[in-house]
C-alpha cells in the first residue's frame, strides 16, 4: 500500500500585525526612547514656563503609556533571544508567520497522510513551521502507527525532499517517491571524480575538497585558481564570485541520488500522479466545502484539535461515499 503526505497553510485566530520579530522590536524600541526623551523635554520646558497643569498631565499620562509599551516589547524581545524564535505573535504565541500564495499571515502548517486505496486521512497534526522539509519522516512513521502495519510506499511532493528525511523512511524499508529539489543544471556539466575527490568544470579545470559548510552537511569544492573563472567565457553565467567557482556536494550525496533515481523509475511515476488526486482532495474540501479559512482556537493543541475533528469530519464524507449511508451505519453497527 501507497501513503501520501501533504500540508496546507490554515491561518491562526490572530492577526499578522500583532507579530514581532527581533527587528521590529528593537526599531519599535529605539522609537519609544526618542519620543520618551521628547516627552522629557518637553515637561521641562513646561515646567520651566509655568504652563496650563493640563498639559503636563497629558504628557505624564503618554509617559507613562510609553513606558508600558516599553516593557512589554523588552519583554518580547527577550522571548526571542532566549528563544531563538524568528517572530512571536502576542494573541496567539505558538502561531508562526506562514508564508503562502496569500501572501503571508500568522498561521499552522496543518499535515496530513492519505491511504492510496480508500483515499482516507489516517492520519492529520498541525506544526508551526513555515515548510515541509522536517515533516516526512514523522508522519509517515506516526501513520503506519496508525494503520498498525508499514506502507510500502511513501510519496510527497518537492517540499518534503531532504535527503536525511528521506533516508529515515528509507531505512524502514519503505520506498520513497518524492522528486528532487531543483539544482542548478550549471552543476549538472560538473563531472565529479570519486576516486581522486574533486570536480571538473566544462572547461577541465579542477575544482579541489576546501572543507565543510557551515551546518557540516556539506563538502565545498573551490576552483584553485580563482583567475580561471575571472578569465572564462562562462564567468557571469557560471559564477559571478570573484573568488571563481564553488561547489557543494552532501555528505550523502549518493544517497540523494539513489532517491532521484528511485523517483525517475516508471513505477514511480504512476505512483506519483496519484498524489494530487488522493492527497489534495482532503484540503481542498476543508476548505472549500467546509468554508474553514482559519482555525478558531489559539494555540498548538487547539489547532491540532480542530484538525483531528476536521479529518473526521473527511472521512466520514468519504466513507458515505465508498459504502452509501445505510452501509457506513451497517459497517459502524458490525
Amino acid at each position: 500500500n501507497t501513503l501520501f503526505v501533504d500540508g496546507t497553510k490554515i491561518r491562526a485566530n490572530a492577526s499578522i500585525k500583532k507579530t514581532w520579530t527581533k527587528e521590529r522590536s528593537e526599531e519599535a524600541l529605539r522609537k519609544i526612547d526618542e519620543r520618551i526623551d521628547e516627552i522629557l523635554s518637553e515637561c521641562e520646558a513646561v515646567d520651566e514656563n509655568e504652563q496650563d497643569q493640563p498639559s503636563m498631565v497629558s504628557m505624564q499620562e503618554e509617559l507613562h503609556d510609553k513606558n508600558a509599551l516599553k516593557a512589554k516589547i523588552e519583554d518580547i524581545l527577550k522571548e526571542l533571544n532566549e528563544t531563538n524564535k524568528k517572530s512571536i505573535n502576542t494573541t496567539d504565541s505558538e502561531c508562526a508567520r506562514m508564508n503562502s500564495i496569500q501572501g503571508s499571515h500568522a498561521g499552522y502548517n496543518a499535515q496530513a497522510v492519505v491511504d492510496e486505496k480508500h483515499g482516507l486521512i489516517v492520519h492529520a497534526d498541525v506544526v508551526n513551521e513555515n515548510n515541509d522539509r522536517r515533516q516526512f519522516a514523522t508522519h509517515i512513521s506516526q501513520a503506519n502507527e496508525t494503520l498498525g502495519q508499514k506502507c510500502l510506499v511513501a510519496c510527497a511532493d518537492q517540499g518534503y525532499s531532504t535527503t536525511d528525511e528521506l533516508e529515515r523512511v528509507d531505512k524502514q524499508n519503505i520506498k520513497v517517491v518524492v522528486p528532487p529539489c531543483e539544482k542548478s543544471t550549471i552543476k549538472k556539466s560538473f563531472t565529479y571524480d570519486s576516486e581522486n575527490d574533486y570536480y571538473l568544470c566544462p572547461e577541465g579545470h579542477i575544482l579541489e575538497n576546501s572543507g565543510l559548510t557551515i551546518d557540516k552537511k556539506s563538502h565545498v569544492y573551490r576552483i584553485e585558481n580563482k583567475s580561471f573563472c575571472l578569465g572564462c567565457a562562462r564567468f557571469n553565467t557560471c559564477t559571478k564570485s570573484k573568488r571563481g567557482k564553488a561547489v557543494s556536494r552532501l555528505l550523502n550525496e549518493e544517497t540523494r541520488q539513489r532517491f532521484e533515481g528511485q523517483y525517475n523509475e516508471p513505477e514511480s511515476q504512476e505512483i506519483y500522479k496519484l498524489r494530487q488526486q488522493k492527497v489534495e482532495l482532503p484540503f481542498g474540501h476543508i476548505k472549500r466545502n467546509l468554508g474553514v479559512n482559519a482555525f478558531l482556537l489559539r494555540g498548538l493543541d487547539g489547532a491540532k484539535a480542530e484538525i483531528s475533528l476536521l479529518a473526521s469530519c473527511f472521512n466520514i464524507s468519504r466513507m458515505i461515499t465508498i459504502f452509501g449511508i445505510q452501509g457506513l451505519i451497517k459497517a459502524i453497527m458490525t
